[in-house]
C-alpha cells in the first residue's frame, strides 16, 4: 500500500467524494426518508470551489482510492480578533478506521489554521461516536461545553 496523501478536494473527485459524504450522512441518520435534499449536497459541493466562502474540503487518498474526508469553515467570532476554525465533516470508510486516516485529516485542518494563524480548531461529535472520541481526546482537550439547539422551520 502507499503512502496516505491529505489534499484539499478538486472537482474530478466529485464522484468519489459522494459516497464519502452520503456514509457520513447515514452514520448520522440523514438518509432514507431523513436524507438531506440533493440540492443541499449540491450547494454544499460548489461552495468548496467558490472563492466568496469560507468553506473547505480535504480528503485522503491512497492508492487512487478516497478513504475519507473533511470539511472545514471559517468564522468570526466575539472573542477573538481571528476567524475560529470549524471542523464541522469528518469521515473515513469503514475498512479504513484504525489506521490513521482520521488523525491524518484532523492534523491538516490543524495545518490549515496554523497556516492562516488561527487561535483555534474545534469540532462536535455526537456523544454516542465513542471511537471517534478514543481519537479525539488524544488529539484535542474537551471544552466541557454542550450544544443546545431548536429545530425552526423555514
Amino acid at each position: 500500500m502507499s503512502h496516505l496523501i491529505v489534499r484539499p478536494a478538486t472537482r474530478a473527485d466529485h464522484d468519489r467524494w459522494l459516497p464519502l459524504w452520503d456514509g457520513y450522512n447515514a452514520f448520522y441518520g440523514r438518509s432514507g426518508a431523513a436524507a438531506l435534499a440533493p440540492e443541499i449536497t449540491a450547494a454544499t459541493w460548489e461552495r468548496f470551489f467558490d472563492p466568496y466562502e469560507p468553506m473547505f474540503a480535504l480528503v485522503a487518498e491512497q492508492d487512487g482510492a478516497l478513504l475519507g474526508l473533511t470539511h472545514y469553515l471559517l468564522h468570526r467570532s466575539t472573542t477573538s480578533l481571528l476567524p475560529s476554525l470549524y471542523l464541522q465533516d469528518l469521515f473515513t470508510v469503514a475498512e479504513a478506521r484504525g489506521m490513521g486516516v482520521g488523525r491524518s485529516l484532523v492534523e491538516a485542518v490543524y495545518r490549515a489554521a496554523e497556516a492562516r494563524s488561527l487561535p483555534r480548531v474545534y469540532w462536535l461529535t455526537h456523544e454516542s461516536n465513542e471511537t471517534a472520541m478514543r481519537l479525539y481526546d488524544q488529539i484535542a482537550e474537551k471544552s466541557g461545553f454542550l450544544v443546545y439547539r431548536k429545530q425552526l422551520s423555514p
